[in-house]
């Protein structure tokens, strides 16, 4: 049986990186994009083709997926996981940055989506998976740029679910808690220098303490990036897939938080955890 064809986004770190390997390992051949062409080296020693990809050039989508389509016919599995977390205040944060934030996570997300769905309709099959993140049903303060991206592709993955189905594509969405990976310092560190001085400037320092909770080996909401891809490999080989899948340390108890209890009454839980997570 020929291998099937995988592609991923941001796969310089984190999650993409550990995706792109773990889909190497259950039998797919890997092509895996981002901008960091260095950092993706290493996946090369696991059979992986890298390439050059940035999401926000039409130029550099188009590229990548025609190659991909000329070598092996149409792609089998697209994860759309390339993003950043953009955070400060909404009065702070300049619009162009906000802009750049949905180019990124929200229209580069759709455009690679676009590219496959040709190729994946004509062969009748097709899968593909898109990285949000319990930040796509729950919310921060001082994160209203990145949150408002999750909920629109949360949106967006619904709706495209139900009018790829009769073409035989499934659409999935993994919704990862925090991962060991650079995200939550990079995110923390880009909200204090734009909140972290001024009328946000408390708010701001728990969030970033919060944020940084996530990032690196042991903290209290590290999930491994390992973990997260092996939940990803399930959702590509599964025969029927779910439509969603949280992953990771304490997502599945947030989720439930959130379903069950009165905006309010959430607000008051989630900063006081926060608080308590800052020192």
């Amino acid at each position: 049986m020929a291998s099937r064809i995988a592609m991923v986004t941001g796969a310089s770190t984190g999650i993409g990186f550990d995706t792109a390997i773990a889909l190497s390992a259950a039998g797919f051949t890997v092509y895996a994009g981002a901008r960091r062409v260095e950092k993706m080296e290493p996946l090369k020693r696991h059979g992986i083709t890298v390439m050059s990809l940035d999401v926000t050039s039409e130029e550099s989508m188009g590229s990548a997926v025609a190659l991909v389509e000329a070598a092996h016919g149409h792609i089998d599995v697209l994860v759309n996981n390339a993003g950043y977390g953009s955070y400060g205040s909404l009065e702070e944060v300049p619009l162009a940055e906000g802009r750049r934030q949905f180019e990124v996570n929200v229209m580069g997300l759709a455009r690679m989506t676009q590219l496959v769905i040709p190729g994946m309709r004509a062969a009748g099959s097709g899968r593909i998976i898109n990285v949000t993140s319990i930040g796509g049903k729950i919310y921060e303060p001082l994160g209203a740029w990145y949150h408002g991206t999750k909920f629109a592709v949360e949106g967006m993955s619904d709706a495209l679910r139900l009018e790829l189905k009769p073409h035989g594509i499934d659409v999935v969405i993994i919704e990862p808690s925090g991962t060991n990976s650079e995200w939550g310092t990079i995110a923390g560190e880009s909200l204090l220098a734009t909140s972290g001085d001024g009328p946000y400037q408390r708010q701001a320092h728990v969030v970033a303490a919060a944020l940084a909770s996530t990032s690196g080996e042991g903290h209290v909401l590290s999930t491994p990036a390992r973990i997260v891809a092996n939940t990803i490999v399930r959702a590509a080989t599964a025969k029927r897939p779910r439509t969603r899948y949280p992953v990771g340390r304490g997502a599945w108890s947030v989720l439930m938080m959130r379903r069950i209890l009165p905006d309010r009454a959430f607000d008051a839980v989630f900063w006081n955890f926060y608080s308590r997570l800052a020192g």
